[in-house]
């Protein structure tokens, strides 16, 4: 592939008033780059349901994947990587000043507040200018500190590092731990001495991660991946035995539903999850005996999902079986389906979790989108609920490991409120501050404020919105905006605390976040609302949030940095289609955006398991022919869009590269204007990008400064 040198001015469609000023400043930035990669065009083409579809950069998935070899594949994406360094170098410093600033807000030297659990206590720490955390341990009432394991030691080398888990035996020998030195999130179990300091034989390769311990510690459940990323068995390892010899707990035959491991918090059982996005049904094994047969709780049905604790042989069971925002109940281990109302679904009250102990159990929720958090005694008839502070915020409860506890570690947040981790007394009702996360360069919340909006949305809907910025900040139409989605799988965006985006709005940016259907902001039905036959309210929700700033002067067309990363990445795809004109600048990381072909494609690792979300367009011709309707890949069109930065991770499991790879191919194709389409890959990278506490944010660095420019805000 031959890349020419050309004078590439970009950003120039996108900026409105004062547009004139900030075309001059794009332009007068750019110096002598090379054209940008063109993706050959070959045709490809299939029909399904009378339909025939075209698809000529169908080549950018490497037919060997999972193995990714091809060289014309390998080339194009090295040649945007390439593309993608020359037209940013002129922006490097301001990369690199953001960078910092992300930085300096970070302690070089922290620690989380230890856990305790039986006789120790456990916490992780970072050390001066190291990436990666320390894990320690230390005995109840004093001792001295004992290191398990040094994430540092383990990621030297490696271009990626990622602990999936560490779990320490119920008799505090041993530790079980998972690692990924790829992004590929395929990970390698092994188990070390603690007193030794060393590994044992035993090492697993080709699991999702997670462990589970047998009540006498001498072995552990866990779940491999098989060649198409998926978890269908959980396998029974016995220390110092072969691998191969593991035996089989239990296996879910269906392609669509993946196996997931957990154990109650009164530990006495191992929690087999088996499920997709909406359904599922779940099994006990003892864990003093995980040679019994599973216990099934309730067999799956289609559209109820289900989650269980336990607490002195009476199951919590949350569901929604007769109410969309959920019900509690319980049952007797013995006759697990036997099931009694505790408490009724709510249409005010959002159960989102449930969390036995010895004398309580904690139920989590939300109210008019507002995060709860309730405190019910066993027979009692009211609870008592956590206060927070401030009108807008994120709160949950906390890591507690043991079962016999009478205070509860509660995590709290808002746009404005540093992370603060809480101890909530159970008799008191008192909540005392363990920590408060720490901004060595200096943070004062007084300079900041926080709105909460309610917008309508165009069938009439009225979708949240959260706003922060400086007070000093000059409202109006040329005020820089940073919007930013999800809208996917029932996950809520809440109004977090984000040390990144102190370097948008301290630059005069409100940061906003669209609280849009498809998360479960405000319930259950409000994900619902946003999936399947009703995907595009989505997509509509985010168009009229903009639309709804700008018409009440908080920015305008233009003005607005948007971006999303996955299912936040589709959206971002779907929005660039449907109003290009609003944004000034789009960051999509790692987007779902060939929708259509994913969804088709049953070999991937998500697809079956996918269809509930989306719908099954090869069985359903409405699916089909819906899907395709928005599918971002699908809908480019020749017209102007505005600039926009694409990412990927050549080893993505879940997003394969070539969506992002092929979405970046057409759109620069048949893109009318000579505004950016810049595409990066991470070659030794996954779904979460780089690793690394301070590594990583090179990448949202590279990211903002690109907002800025393309915004005219550099400085």
């Amino acid at each position: 592939m031959t890349l020419r040198p050309m004078l590439f001015v970009a950003g120039l469609a996108a900026l409105a008033s004062p547009a004139a000023a900030q075309q001059e400043a794009n332009s007068v930035s750019q110096s002598e780059i090379p054209a940008p990669p063109v993706a050959e065009q070959r045709p490809h083409s299939f029909t399904m349901h009378g339909v025939t579809v075209e698809d000529p950069y169908f080549w950018l998935k490497d037919q060997s994947y999972p193995v990714i070899d091809d060289e014309d594949v390998l080339d194009y994406v090295r040649a945007e990587n390439a593309y993608y360094e020359a037209v940013m170098a002129p922006h490097q410093a301001l990369s690199e000043t953001i960078f910092e600033e992300m930085k300096g807000r970070i302690p070089q030297e922290d620690a989380s507040v230890p856990v305790r659990d039986g006789a120790w206590e456990y916490w992780y720490a970072y050390d001066e200018g190291l990436e990666y955390r320390k894990w320690y341990r230390r005995p109840v009432g004093g001792g001295p500190d004992e290191l398990l394991l040094d994430e540092n030691v383990l990621a030297e080398g490696q271009e990626h590092f990622d602990l999936g888990a560490l779990d320490v035996s119920p008799d505090g020998r041993l530790f079980a731990y998972s690692t990924d030195t790829d992004g590929s999130e395929r990970y390698v179990m092994r188990v070390r001495d603690i007193a030794a300091g060393e590994d044992l034989g035993d090492e697993i390769p080709e699991t999702n991660g997670g462990v589970v311990w047998a009540a006498d510690s001498g072995s552990f459940v866990y779940t491999p991946v098989n060649e198409n990323w998926r978890t269908q068995v959980a396998m029974h390892h016995i220390l110092g035995s072969d691998p191969a010899d593991d035996r089989e707990i239990h296996r879910e035959e269906d392609q669509r539903y993946q196996l997931g491991i957990d154990e109650t918090q009164s530990e006495r059982f191992l929690l087999i999850s088996s499920g997709d996005n909406v359904t599922n049904e779940v099994r006990l094994v003892p864990r003093d005996d995980l040679s019994a047969e599973p216990i099934l709780v309730s067999p799956r049905i289609e559209n109820r999902q289900y989650s269980v604790e336990e607490r002195d042989g009476t199951l919590y069971i949350l569901t929604n079986d007769d109410h969309v925002n959920f019900r509690l109940v319980t049952a007797p281990v013995e006759t697990p389906g036997d099931w009694t109302e505790l408490r009724a679904g709510s249409d005010d009250f959002y159960l989102t979790g449930m969390t036995t102990f010895e004398d309580f159990y904690v139920v989590e929720g939300r109210e008019q989108g507002l995060d709860q958090l309730e405190i019910w005694r066993y027979g009692g008839d009211e609870p008592t609920r956590v206060p927070f502070p401030e009108a807008s915020y994120s709160a949950g409860l906390g890591p507690v490991a043991e079962f016999d506890v009478d205070a509860i570690r509660v995590d709290y947040e808002s746009m404005v409120t540093p992370s603060t981790d809480y101890s909530y007394d159970i008799a008191t009702g008192t909540l005392e501050t363990l920590k408060v996360q720490r901004i060595p360069s200096g943070y004062d919340a007084g300079q900041y404020t926080t709105e909460r909006l309610m917008i309508e949305a165009r069938d009439g809907t009225m979708v949240p919105v959260s706003l922060v910025y400086r007070r000093d900040t000059e409202i109006g139409p040329d005020t820089p905006m940073h919007l930013y989605a999800y809208g996917a799988y029932g996950y809520a965006i809440p109004p977090n605390f984000s040390t990144r985006q102190l370097s948008l709005i301290d630059r005069g940016f409100i940061y906003a976040i669209a609280h849009i259907r498809g998360g479960d902001d405000l319930g259950y039905q409000w994900y619902l609302d946003g999936k399947l036959e009703q995907r595009t309210n989505t997509f509509n929700d985010f168009v009229d949030v903009a639309r709804g700033l700008t018409a009440r002067g908080y920015s305008s067309p233009g003005r607005i940095a948007i971006s999303g990363r996955s299912a936040g990445g589709e959206l971002m795809g779907a929005v660039l289609n449907q109003a290009p004109e609003l944004w000034g600048a789009v960051v999509a990381g790692v987007p779902f955006v060939d929708v259509l072909n994913t969804m088709l494609d049953e070999s991937l690792p998500l697809t079956p398991g996918e269809w509930p979300e989306w719908g099954n367009p090869i069985t359903d011709p409405e699916a089909f022919t819906y899907i395709r309707s928005y599918s971002p890949y699908d809908n480019i069109e020749a017209k102007d869009y505005p600039p926009t930065l694409i990412t990927a991770g050549l080893n993505d499991p879940r997003v394969t590269y070539w969506e992002p790879a092929k979405f970046a191919a057409r759109l620069r194709a048949m893109r009318t204007d000579d505004d950016l389409t810049l595409l990066r890959t991470e070659m030794g990278a996954g779904h979460s990008g780089q690793s690394g506490r301070f590594q990583s944010l090179r990448e949202y660095a590279e990211e903002m400064a690109f907002m800025l420019w393309q915004l005219g805000v550099e400085e």
